[in-house]
């Protein structure tokens, strides 16, 4: 009896990510994200809710899986929770956002409310011609793919309608193999590529303005065609965001800085005013060697004195400057390194400035100049 009582215990104790009989094994457990990680949206973006993972769209980003994928047949279904929703599921994609933009690189099959395309028929007077809302497949933000059937540039249109509306469950197979990728909605193959670049990354549920819900997500993987490193996304060394697209928590000022600095979906903008009391905002952790990653955008007016610049090793309102190097109305991704008592400062790829720090640890501060100017994809790394 004892012996009974174990082996029942311990069947309970079993993961739900157990293969099926099919050789699929769920990428949800229907409690909790375990196996995700939400790279650029607010806590309360992502949830799960009576078994289902629930999205509400805002702030516009991700939601990803905490390992790559090469080779796979991915099974999902999603609902859209409201007229003209936008979503997507992303395929090889990369561990943090595009410069520039709050998306993975990658390959993006498309979830879109029919809603979506009638508002832009009856603003239009015609359909449109670049997007259908029944499995679009593309390759977005630096990814490529050989688009197959009907296709605009890079977008494989489907070749029929299947996908329901709003409040409707929807069901997406995808076949992804050696940088080949097939979509097939609701029983019908419609829509893909080949040549994918990448062929190895992410996978991951994207946020964009829209309720969503997606549910019986499983994965069956198949073997690896040993992609060259060229098609295979960087592997994520530990970026952590921190700016959630929503507000302000996880960062510290006073004065009038919640009217100066005000989050803007994914931008936190600063409020162009040369007569507003400067306040600087500043992170509430404190940081030893580390990297910090964000794209950064000058105002128009910002020049001199006045363009982006960022504070490190903060203490008491005080930091060593960095200055971004942007010219006005530019922008780019900026990197500042800081090992021991220097900075190393990037613009892109290309390195723009060393610059002595103290040593030990201290708050980033995005400094309040004056000029309008904003930030985005803001993220740190331990060194």
């Amino acid at each position: 009896m004892k012996r009974l009582l174990l082996l029942a215990l311990t069947a309970l104790a079993l993961p739900l990510c157990a293969a099926d009989s099919d050789g699929f094994v769920s990428m949800f457990n229907g409690r909790d994200l375990t196996g995700w990680t939400n790279i650029n949206c607010a806590p309360e973006t992502w949830t799960v809710k009576d078994g289902m993972i629930h999205c509400t769209g805002k702030p516009t980003g991700a939601l990803r899986t905490t390992r790559q994928y090469e080779n796979f047949i991915l099974e999902v279904e999603w609902r859209h929770l409201q007229h003209g929703g936008n979503s997507g599921v992303f395929i090889w994609g990369t561990a943090i956002s595009a410069p520039g933009v709050p998306f993975l690189r990658g390959i993006e099959v498309q979830v879109l409310d029919h809603g979506y395309a009638t508002d832009y028929e009856k603003k239009n007077g015609k359909k449109s011609d670049w997007f259908t809302t029944h499995g679009d497949v593309f390759p977005i933000h630096g990814a490529t793919m050989k688009p197959l059937g009907k296709h605009n540039g890079m977008r494989s249109f489907p070749s029929g309608e299947y996908s329901k509306g709003t409040n409707e469950w929807n069901h997406y197979h995808i076949v992804c193999n050696n940088g080949s990728l097939r979509l097939t909605v609701n029983g019908h193959e419609v829509s893909g590529g080949d040549d994918c670049n990448y062929r190895k990354g992410y996978l991951a549920l994207e946020s964009e303005g829209a309720h969503i819900d997606f549910r019986n997500i499983r994965i069956k993987e198949l073997p690896s065609g040993n992609p060259a490193p060229e098609v295979t996304a960087p592997i994520d060394p530990g970026w952590v965001p921190l700016y959630n697209g929503a507000d302000l928590r996880g960062w510290r000022s006073a004065g009038d800085a919640k009217t100066r600095w005000q989050p803007s979906d994914w931008h936190l903008v600063l409020k162009e005013g040369s007569n507003a009391q400067k306040e600087t905002l500043w992170t509430e952790a404190e940081f030893g060697d580390v990297e910090f990653l964000m794209d950064v955008r000058a105002g128009k007016t910002a020049t001199g004195d006045t363009s982006p610049t960022l504070l490190v090793r903060g203490h008491e309102g005080k930091g060593t400057e960095i200055k971004t190097g942007l010219e006005a109305g530019k922008g780019g991704r900026v990197r500042v390194q800081l090992r021991g008592t220097e900075a190393i400062v990037f613009l892109g790829d290309k390195e723009t400035a060393r610059v002595p720090v103290p040593a030990g640890k201290g708050a980033l501060g995005l400094k309040d100049t004056g000029a309008g100017m904003d930030f985005g994809n803001i993220n740190v790394r331990k060194l």
